[in-house]
Protein backbone atom coordinates (compact mmCIF):
# COMPACT_ATOMS: atom_id res chain seq x y z
CA UNK A 1 0.00 0.00 0.00
CA UNK A 2 1.10 3.28 -0.47
CA UNK A 3 2.53 5.21 2.36
CA UNK A 4 -0.31 8.20 2.75
CA UNK A 5 -2.80 4.97 2.72
CA UNK A 6 -0.97 3.15 5.63
CA UNK A 7 -1.07 6.85 7.31
CA UNK A 8 -4.24 6.04 7.62
CA UNK A 9 -4.47 2.88 9.84
CA UNK A 10 -2.16 4.74 12.36
CA UNK A 11 -4.16 6.05 15.63
CA UNK A 12 -1.41 8.59 16.22
CA UNK A 13 -2.10 10.45 12.60
CA UNK A 14 -4.77 13.38 12.92
CA UNK A 15 -4.82 16.25 11.06
CA UNK A 16 -1.89 18.82 10.99
CA UNK A 17 0.48 15.70 12.28
CA UNK A 18 3.65 16.76 11.07
CA UNK A 19 4.65 14.59 7.96
CA UNK A 20 6.06 14.12 4.38
CA UNK A 21 4.89 11.90 1.89
CA UNK A 22 7.63 12.62 -0.48
CA UNK A 23 7.06 10.84 -3.68
CA UNK A 24 4.42 8.85 -1.66
CA UNK A 25 6.44 5.22 -2.09
CA UNK A 26 4.48 1.76 -2.00
CA UNK A 27 5.62 0.21 1.32
CA UNK A 28 5.47 -3.45 0.94
CA UNK A 29 6.94 -4.50 4.51
CA UNK A 30 8.86 -3.25 7.75
CA UNK A 31 12.48 -3.20 9.04
CA UNK A 32 14.69 -2.11 11.06
CA UNK A 33 16.12 1.29 10.30
CA UNK A 34 19.62 -0.31 9.44
CA UNK A 35 18.70 -2.93 7.41
CA UNK A 36 15.51 -1.91 5.69
CA UNK A 37 15.85 -1.53 1.97
CA UNK A 38 13.54 0.46 -0.85
CA UNK A 39 9.97 -0.41 -0.37
CA UNK A 40 10.09 -0.99 3.36
CA UNK A 41 8.71 0.88 6.41
CA UNK A 42 11.27 0.94 9.59
CA UNK A 43 10.80 3.93 13.08
CA UNK A 44 13.38 5.72 15.05
CA UNK A 45 12.62 6.39 18.67
CA UNK A 46 13.88 9.41 20.95
CA UNK A 47 17.32 8.60 21.92
CA UNK A 48 17.67 5.50 19.73
CA UNK A 49 21.45 4.34 19.54
CA UNK A 50 20.36 3.48 15.80
CA UNK A 51 20.07 7.82 14.80
CA UNK A 52 22.95 7.65 12.84
CA UNK A 53 21.77 5.10 10.72
CA UNK A 54 18.87 7.43 9.24
CA UNK A 55 21.70 9.13 7.20
CA UNK A 56 22.34 5.58 5.57
CA UNK A 57 18.93 4.14 5.62
CA UNK A 58 17.53 2.59 2.13
CA UNK A 59 14.11 2.52 3.92
CA UNK A 60 11.63 4.84 1.59
CA UNK A 61 9.43 5.76 4.80
CA UNK A 62 10.15 6.20 8.71
CA UNK A 63 8.25 6.61 11.71
CA UNK A 64 10.09 9.43 13.32
CA UNK A 65 9.88 11.14 17.31
CA UNK A 66 8.63 14.88 17.02
CA UNK A 67 12.59 16.07 16.57
CA UNK A 68 13.06 19.04 14.17
CA UNK A 69 16.41 17.72 13.40
CA UNK A 70 15.61 14.36 12.26
CA UNK A 71 12.76 15.59 10.33
CA UNK A 72 14.74 17.83 8.08
CA UNK A 73 17.32 14.91 7.64
CA UNK A 74 14.67 12.65 6.61
CA UNK A 75 13.02 15.71 4.41
CA UNK A 76 16.56 16.16 2.96
CA UNK A 77 17.48 12.26 1.88
CA UNK A 78 13.70 12.32 -0.32
CA UNK A 79 12.41 9.64 2.64
CA UNK A 80 8.50 9.75 3.46
CA UNK A 81 8.05 10.42 6.95
CA UNK A 82 5.51 11.15 9.48
CA UNK A 83 6.42 12.49 13.22
CA UNK A 84 4.75 10.92 15.92
CA UNK A 85 4.55 11.24 19.72
CA UNK A 86 4.96 7.11 20.30
CA UNK A 87 7.39 5.75 17.17
CA UNK A 88 6.92 2.23 18.51
CA UNK A 89 3.53 1.78 19.07
CA UNK A 90 2.57 3.62 15.55
CA UNK A 91 5.06 0.64 14.24
CA UNK A 92 3.11 -1.89 15.66
CA UNK A 93 0.01 -0.71 14.38
CA UNK A 94 1.77 -0.31 11.30
CA UNK A 95 2.87 -3.86 10.95
CA UNK A 96 -0.42 -5.35 11.63
CA UNK A 97 -2.10 -3.99 8.54
CA UNK A 98 1.30 -4.46 6.64
CA UNK A 99 0.81 -8.13 7.71
CA UNK A 100 -2.38 -8.93 8.06
CA UNK A 101 -3.05 -12.53 9.86
CA UNK A 102 -5.02 -15.07 7.64
CA UNK A 103 -8.27 -15.64 9.44
CA UNK A 104 -9.23 -19.08 10.16
CA UNK A 105 -12.74 -20.51 9.61
CA UNK A 106 -14.67 -21.62 12.06
CA UNK A 107 -15.60 -25.82 12.35
CA UNK A 108 -13.59 -28.21 14.22
CA UNK A 109 -11.19 -30.75 12.13
CA UNK A 110 -12.30 -34.24 12.13
CA UNK A 111 -9.44 -35.46 13.90
CA UNK A 112 -10.27 -33.47 16.95
CA UNK A 113 -12.06 -35.78 20.35
CA UNK A 114 -14.59 -33.49 21.76
CA UNK A 115 -16.49 -34.84 24.99
CA UNK A 116 -20.03 -34.37 23.80
CA UNK A 117 -20.72 -31.83 27.18
CA UNK A 118 -18.68 -29.66 25.49
CA UNK A 119 -20.03 -26.19 25.08
CA UNK A 120 -18.77 -24.25 21.80
CA UNK A 121 -19.51 -20.73 21.19
CA UNK A 122 -19.96 -19.19 17.84
CA UNK A 123 -16.97 -18.84 14.82
CA UNK A 124 -14.87 -21.22 17.32
CA UNK A 125 -11.38 -23.01 15.29
CA UNK A 126 -10.56 -26.25 16.37
CA UNK A 127 -7.74 -27.74 14.63
CA UNK A 128 -6.54 -31.07 14.22
CA UNK A 129 -5.74 -32.79 16.59
CA UNK A 130 -7.09 -31.19 19.62
CA UNK A 131 -8.27 -32.79 22.96
CA UNK A 132 -11.18 -31.73 24.82
CA UNK A 133 -12.67 -33.23 28.10
CA UNK A 134 -16.13 -32.84 29.85
CA UNK A 135 -17.58 -29.66 31.01
CA UNK A 136 -15.66 -27.74 28.88
CA UNK A 137 -16.90 -24.09 27.81
CA UNK A 138 -15.51 -21.98 25.01
CA UNK A 139 -15.91 -18.85 24.13
CA UNK A 140 -16.85 -16.95 21.13
CA UNK A 141 -13.98 -16.37 18.36
CA UNK A 142 -11.81 -18.47 19.74
CA UNK A 143 -8.86 -20.62 18.18
CA UNK A 144 -7.19 -23.86 19.34
CA UNK A 145 -4.74 -24.58 16.94
CA UNK A 146 -3.15 -28.21 16.41
CA UNK A 147 -2.68 -30.46 19.25
CA UNK A 148 -4.12 -28.56 22.18
CA UNK A 149 -5.11 -30.37 25.04
CA UNK A 150 -8.09 -29.04 27.23
CA UNK A 151 -8.53 -31.23 30.62
CA UNK A 152 -11.96 -31.71 32.05
CA UNK A 153 -13.83 -27.89 33.93
CA UNK A 154 -11.77 -25.92 31.43
CA UNK A 155 -13.37 -22.24 30.50
CA UNK A 156 -12.53 -19.99 27.86
CA UNK A 157 -13.51 -16.34 27.47
CA UNK A 158 -14.61 -15.13 24.01
CA UNK A 159 -11.62 -14.29 21.38
CA UNK A 160 -9.06 -16.80 23.33
CA UNK A 161 -6.17 -17.95 20.93
CA UNK A 162 -4.57 -21.08 22.66
CA UNK A 163 -1.08 -22.31 20.15
CA UNK A 164 -0.18 -25.78 19.29
CA UNK A 165 0.26 -28.28 21.93
CA UNK A 166 -0.41 -25.99 24.92
CA UNK A 167 -2.06 -27.96 27.63
CA UNK A 168 -5.05 -26.39 30.34
CA UNK A 169 -5.43 -28.70 33.62
CA UNK A 170 -8.98 -28.90 35.41
CA UNK A 171 -9.62 -25.48 37.28
CA UNK A 172 -8.10 -23.00 34.36
CA UNK A 173 -10.21 -20.53 33.90
CA UNK A 174 -9.29 -17.59 31.14
CA UNK A 175 -11.30 -14.73 30.36
CA UNK A 176 -11.71 -12.62 26.88
CA UNK A 177 -9.16 -12.27 24.45
CA UNK A 178 -6.47 -14.28 26.68
CA UNK A 179 -3.12 -15.63 24.22
CA UNK A 180 -1.40 -19.15 25.46
CA UNK A 181 1.64 -19.86 22.99
CA UNK A 182 2.77 -23.14 22.53
CA UNK A 183 3.80 -25.21 25.10
CA UNK A 184 3.03 -23.41 27.67
CA UNK A 185 0.94 -25.29 30.48
CA UNK A 186 -1.82 -23.39 32.55
CA UNK A 187 -3.33 -25.22 36.05
CA UNK A 188 -0.19 -27.54 36.24
CA UNK A 189 -0.41 -29.50 40.19
CA UNK A 190 1.59 -26.57 42.28
CA UNK A 191 4.27 -28.16 44.20
CA UNK A 192 2.26 -29.45 47.23
CA UNK A 193 4.10 -31.86 49.89
CA UNK A 194 3.80 -32.69 53.54
CA UNK A 195 6.37 -34.13 55.30
CA UNK A 196 5.68 -37.46 57.25
CA UNK A 197 7.46 -39.76 58.91
CA UNK A 198 7.07 -42.32 55.82
CA UNK A 199 8.04 -39.28 53.44
CA UNK A 200 6.52 -37.16 51.15
CA UNK A 201 2.38 -36.89 51.32
CA UNK A 202 1.17 -35.65 48.14
CA UNK A 203 -1.30 -32.28 49.19
CA UNK A 204 -3.80 -32.24 46.39
CA UNK A 205 -4.22 -29.20 44.37
CA UNK A 206 -8.17 -28.37 43.88
CA UNK A 207 -7.98 -24.47 43.22
CA UNK A 208 -8.62 -22.44 40.46
CA UNK A 209 -6.00 -20.92 38.29
CA UNK A 210 -7.22 -17.52 36.80
CA UNK A 211 -6.37 -15.82 33.67
CA UNK A 212 -8.21 -12.18 33.67
CA UNK A 213 -9.34 -10.64 30.45
CA UNK A 214 -6.22 -9.84 27.89
CA UNK A 215 -3.70 -12.00 29.34
CA UNK A 216 -0.97 -13.47 27.52
CA UNK A 217 1.49 -16.26 28.39
CA UNK A 218 4.64 -17.42 26.35
CA UNK A 219 5.96 -20.54 24.98
CA UNK A 220 6.89 -23.00 27.55
CA UNK A 221 5.54 -21.09 30.62
CA UNK A 222 3.75 -23.26 33.50
CA UNK A 223 1.22 -21.37 36.00
CA UNK A 224 0.62 -23.83 38.90
CA UNK A 225 -2.98 -25.02 40.24
CA UNK A 226 -2.84 -24.24 44.43
CA UNK A 227 -4.48 -26.37 47.12
CA UNK A 228 -7.11 -24.64 47.69
CA UNK A 229 -7.85 -20.64 46.17
CA UNK A 230 -6.96 -19.15 43.35
CA UNK A 231 -3.82 -18.25 41.09
CA UNK A 232 -4.81 -15.25 39.47
CA UNK A 233 -2.87 -12.99 37.06
CA UNK A 234 -4.32 -9.46 36.20
CA UNK A 235 -5.71 -8.56 33.55
CA UNK A 236 -3.89 -7.08 30.63
CA UNK A 237 -0.40 -8.91 32.40
CA UNK A 238 1.87 -10.22 30.00
CA UNK A 239 4.37 -13.28 30.62
CA UNK A 240 7.29 -14.32 28.33
CA UNK A 241 8.47 -17.62 27.94
CA UNK A 242 9.71 -19.86 30.27
CA UNK A 243 8.43 -17.90 33.21
CA UNK A 244 7.10 -20.18 36.14
CA UNK A 245 4.39 -18.91 38.34
CA UNK A 246 3.89 -21.03 41.29
CA UNK A 247 0.88 -21.57 42.94
CA UNK A 248 -1.38 -18.59 45.02
CA UNK A 249 -0.10 -15.96 42.86
CA UNK A 250 -1.56 -13.44 42.62
CA UNK A 251 -0.67 -10.28 40.16
CA UNK A 252 -2.31 -7.53 39.63
CA UNK A 253 -3.29 -5.69 35.88
CA UNK A 254 -0.57 -5.15 33.69
CA UNK A 255 1.91 -6.55 34.77
CA UNK A 256 5.14 -7.28 32.49
CA UNK A 257 6.94 -11.03 33.81
CA UNK A 258 10.06 -11.45 31.19
CA UNK A 259 12.04 -14.53 30.13
CA UNK A 260 12.94 -17.88 32.89
CA UNK A 261 10.91 -15.06 35.90
CA UNK A 262 10.52 -17.37 38.46
CA UNK A 263 7.67 -16.69 41.27
CA UNK A 264 7.47 -18.77 44.30
CA UNK A 265 3.29 -20.36 45.54
CA UNK A 266 2.04 -17.23 47.63
CA UNK A 267 3.84 -14.07 45.98
CA UNK A 268 1.97 -11.09 45.29
CA UNK A 269 2.37 -8.45 43.00
CA UNK A 270 0.92 -5.49 42.44
CA UNK A 271 -0.47 -3.48 39.26
CA UNK A 272 2.42 -2.72 36.72
CA UNK A 273 5.17 -4.68 38.40
CA UNK A 274 8.16 -4.95 35.43
CA UNK A 275 10.17 -8.43 36.39
CA UNK A 276 13.24 -8.57 34.23
CA UNK A 277 14.65 -11.51 33.08
CA UNK A 278 15.57 -14.23 35.63
CA UNK A 279 14.18 -12.38 38.07
CA UNK A 280 13.63 -14.72 41.56
CA UNK A 281 10.96 -13.93 43.79
CA UNK A 282 10.38 -16.11 46.81
CA UNK A 283 7.60 -17.45 48.49
CA UNK A 284 4.86 -14.74 49.82
CA UNK A 285 6.82 -12.22 49.03
CA UNK A 286 4.92 -8.84 48.41
CA UNK A 287 5.76 -6.74 45.65
CA UNK A 288 4.23 -2.86 45.30
CA UNK A 289 2.22 -1.40 42.41
CA UNK A 290 4.94 -0.39 39.21
CA UNK A 291 7.58 -1.66 41.27
CA UNK A 292 10.61 -2.85 39.03
CA UNK A 293 13.29 -5.35 39.18
CA UNK A 294 16.30 -5.05 36.82
CA UNK A 295 17.78 -8.94 35.81
CA UNK A 296 18.56 -11.90 37.96
CA UNK A 297 17.37 -10.15 41.03
CA UNK A 298 16.45 -12.17 43.59
CA UNK A 299 13.33 -10.62 45.88
CA UNK A 300 13.19 -12.10 49.33
CA UNK A 301 10.58 -9.66 51.03
CA UNK A 302 9.26 -6.60 50.41
CA UNK A 303 9.03 -4.47 47.64
CA UNK A 304 7.92 -0.43 48.02
CA UNK A 305 5.51 0.40 45.09
CA UNK A 306 7.34 2.50 42.61
CA UNK A 307 10.80 1.05 43.65
CA UNK A 308 13.11 0.04 41.66
CA UNK A 309 15.63 -2.77 42.49
CA UNK A 310 18.42 -4.72 41.68
CA UNK A 311 20.52 -7.79 42.87
CA UNK A 312 20.70 -10.51 44.91
CA UNK A 313 19.31 -10.48 47.52
CA UNK A 314 17.29 -7.22 45.88
CA UNK A 315 18.42 -4.01 46.78
CA UNK A 316 17.34 -0.19 45.59
CA UNK A 317 18.61 0.28 42.21
CA UNK A 318 20.59 3.57 43.20
CA UNK A 319 22.75 1.61 46.14
CA UNK A 320 23.12 -1.39 43.79
CA UNK A 321 25.06 0.34 41.36
CA UNK A 322 26.98 1.83 44.14
CA UNK A 323 28.15 -1.34 45.75
CA UNK A 324 28.84 -2.88 41.54
CA UNK A 325 31.18 -0.06 41.44
CA UNK A 326 32.94 -0.76 44.34
CA UNK A 327 32.49 -4.64 43.86
CA UNK A 328 36.02 -4.58 41.28
CA UNK A 329 38.19 -2.32 43.74
CA UNK A 330 37.67 -5.15 46.70
CA UNK A 331 41.33 -6.48 46.29
CA UNK A 332 42.71 -3.21 45.90
CA UNK A 333 40.96 -2.48 49.37
CA UNK A 334 41.60 -5.14 50.97
CA UNK A 335 45.31 -4.94 50.09
CA UNK A 336 45.44 -1.24 51.80
CA UNK A 337 43.86 -2.93 54.98
CA UNK A 338 46.62 -5.14 54.97
CA UNK A 339 49.44 -2.56 54.72
CA UNK A 340 47.63 -0.59 57.18
CA UNK A 341 47.08 -3.49 59.44
CA UNK A 342 50.94 -4.21 59.25
CA UNK A 343 51.55 -1.04 59.47
CA UNK A 344 49.86 -0.38 62.75
CA UNK A 345 51.62 -3.86 64.18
Amino acid sequence: MRFSQLLGQLSQVVENTPCDLAADPEIGGAAALDQATGGQLSFLEPGNALAAALAATGASAVLLPVDADLQHQASERGLAWVALADPRLGFAEALEALYPRRPLPAGVHPSAVLDPSVQLGEAVHVAAHVVIGAAVSIGSGSTLHPGVVLYDDVQLGEGCEIHANAVLHPGSRLGRACVVHSNAVIGSEGFGFVPTAAGWRKMPQTGLVVLEDGVEVGCGSTIDRPSVGETRIGAGSKIDNLVHVGHGVVTGRDCALAAQVGIAGGARLGNGVILAGQVGVANKAVIGDRAIASSKSGIHGEVAAGEVVSGYPAIPNRLWLRCSAAFNKLPEMAKTLRQLRNSAN
